[in-house]
């Protein structure tokens, strides 16, 4: 993903969005506990969830969506082979059986993956779901006109890289083999241990042939999940999903599908979103919203209502807002002057211009803070929480800048508290303590995006931000780190182009390895270790707060996306 989750959309295959409803984050609650405590009351089935989100949940076509775990409103259309475990907190961060039996047999060094389905799997129809509908469902990922989804299927299997889909090449892939009904097997081009993970994508979705219905699949496309499609208004502005009646809770441990009706409504303002869910009159006393945040302002508001206080659903999802530099570009080529701007940094200020603790928690690690992406704490150039610019103006002396310094720091305009005008001059004032005059270079978002991620116009020293895939060490640190994944004709996100053949190494030593929780030690170590080269300075990690209405139930929300999980709320 690389976009914070609220943000609903995708640049290139690099460029990923998280979606996770129509694009979301958030984790536990701290301000009451998610789960029975988060909302009070048991749980009952029946009524009608409604939905209120700024972004429609455009392209609903398991091959076109982007998502992670599933997605939030997706998984509960879309099944896949594996998804993510629906628990509160940290535990909600591993992956599970979905479609399959289980999280996949790998053999040949991780290179291959074999699934089998569970008995008892139909679609909304009553029809059988087969292991042919999904290698079916990923062949058709691989056309141009349903293009958007995840990337990674395209690169790892055996032959990926030139299969143009089923419309052009009926033959299929070769390395998507099902030798029954119920088994795929999986040939990828190297050894990938987090295969499991990549399996939550929607392209793993089975799609059975006979009902494809190419770029209109996704106004009415087959439910494998507990809702069926029966309005599709506006791509995606008004969706409106009631039960299917041939989905088995047997089969499914993970969705609870509580509510008869979800009817999800996009396109609004997001003060509009908050008045409503802050209100909770009618049918808002029902609903949430999968990707609007309070703002600093609207949480200060909140914060002094109790009753609405403990309304505010808190969650963390796996980002990191940082510093990046590119060291081809002088003075940035020295690491001194890295260095001198990592001790001179002042979280705290940069804490409170992202709205403040409750918003943002400081970082001085590149993975993000959470254990299932190997997080190892460290902190390479102290600064504390204002800074340290004596250690940084020290610094400076020994690259030959005793006196002054002027760089100037890249941002977006856009007013998203994370790469925008005040997390700027935030750094712009800590650093002029150190000595550094720092001069402001402001850009349209398109604008600032398409700079910073092409080596040809890539400044030196600018306002970054990433996010996961999935929750581990993997999508995380390769795309930043691995010089292999440079890329100079396009959207590049190794922004410090750094190719080292130790770094490449370690990477393809832990892709190999199917015990993730040794797999997350490893990244830790190789953060650790990349760390010492102040490639990046580590600011925040955002916190998100969402409203939910008063009368919603068993409120859940994972480390894996952070949000209020839809399948999991009740309304009665």
């Amino acid at each position: 993903m690389r976009q914070p989750p609220f943000i609903s959309r995708r640049l290139t295959a690099a460029a990923a969005v998280l979606v996770v409803g129509a694009g979301a984050a958030a984790c536990g609650p701290e301000d009451s506990k998610a789960g029975s405590a988060g909302a009070s009351g048991t749980p009952h089935k029946g009524g009608t969830l409604t939905v209120l989100n700024s972004s429609p949940q455009t392209d609903f076509d398991p091959a076109r969506l982007y998502t992670s775990g599933g997605g939030n409103i997706p998984s509960l259309v879309f099944r896949t082979l594996t998804t993510r475990n629906r628990e509160d907190g940290a535990a909600g961060a591993k992956v599970v059986p979905d479609l399959a039996t289980d999280l996949g047999t790998p053999s040949k060094n991780a290179t291959v993956w074999t699934y089998t389905l569970k008995d008892g799997l139909k679609y909304e129809d009553g029809s059988k779901i087969t292991s042919a509908d999904i290698k079916y469902g990923i062949e058709r990922s691989f056309a141009a006109e349903l293009s958007g989804g995840a990337p990674y299927l395209r690169d790892w299997l055996v032959g990926g890289a030139d299969y143009q889909g089923p419309y052009k090449d009926k033959k299929g892939l070769d390395s998507i083999e099902t030798p029954d009904e119920k088994t795929i097997v999986f040939h990828l081009n190297k050894p990938e241990g987090e295969f499991p993970y990549l399996a939550t994508q929607t392209q793993t979705t089975p799609v059975p042939r006979a009902e494809d219905k190419g770029t209109k699949y996704e106004q009415h496309p087959l439910s494998s999940g507990p809702y069926k499609v029966v309005k599709n208004e506006g791509d995606g502005e008004h969706l409106v999903l009631e039960r299917n009646t041939h989905w088995s809770a047997a089969t499914d441990e993970e969705r609870k599908a509580y509510p008869d009706r979800i009817d999800v409504r996009s396109g609004l303002d997001s003060a509009v979103i908050n008045q409503r869910l802050s209100a909770s009159r009618g049918a808002d006393a029902a609903a949430v919203t999968t990707d609007t945040n309070l703002g600093p302002a609207e949480l200060a508001k909140v914060s002094g209502d109790k009753d609405l206080a403990a309304r505010v659903g808190t969650g963390h999802f796996g980002y990191t807002n940082y510093i990046a530099f590119n060291p081809k570009v002088k003075p940035f080529d020295d690491p001194k002057v890295r260095q001198a701007i990592a001790y001179a940094v002042d979280r705290s200020s940069v804490v409170n211009a992202a709205g403040g603790s409750s918003l943002a928690e400081a970082a001085t690690t590149f993975l993000p803070d959470q254990k299932s992406f190997g997080y190892t704490p460290y902190d390479h150039f102290p600064a504390g929480k204002s800074g340290n610019a004596a250690k940084a103006r020290e610094l400076l002396k020994e690259a030959g800048f005793a006196k002054s310094l002027t760089v100037t720091l890249t941002h977006s305009n856009e007013k998203d508290f994370a790469t925008s005008p005040e997390i700027a001059t935030a750094i712009q004032e800590a650093l002029k303590k150190a000595g550094i005059t720092v001069k402001l270079q402001g850009l349209e978002d398109n604008d600032y995006q398409d700079t910073i991620h092409d080596v040809k116009t890539e400044p030196g020293f600018f306002l970054a931000g990433w996010g996961a895939d999935w929750p581990s060490g993997g999508p995380f640190f390769a795309p930043i780190f691995d010089g292999r994944q440079i890329v100079k004709a396009g959207y590049n996100f190794n922004a410090a182009q750094l190719d080292d053949a130790s770094v490449n190494k370690e990477i393809d030593e832990i892709n190999k390895l199917t015990d993730l929780s040794a797999a997350a030690k490893r990244w830790g170590a190789l953060d650790k270790k990349v760390g010492e080269q102040a490639l990046t300075v580590p600011l925040f990690h955002p916190v998100y707060k969402r409203l939910y209405g008063k009368s919603v139930k068993n409120v859940v929300i994972s480390d894996w996306t952070g949000v209020l999980d839809v399948s999991q709320v009740a309304v009665k």
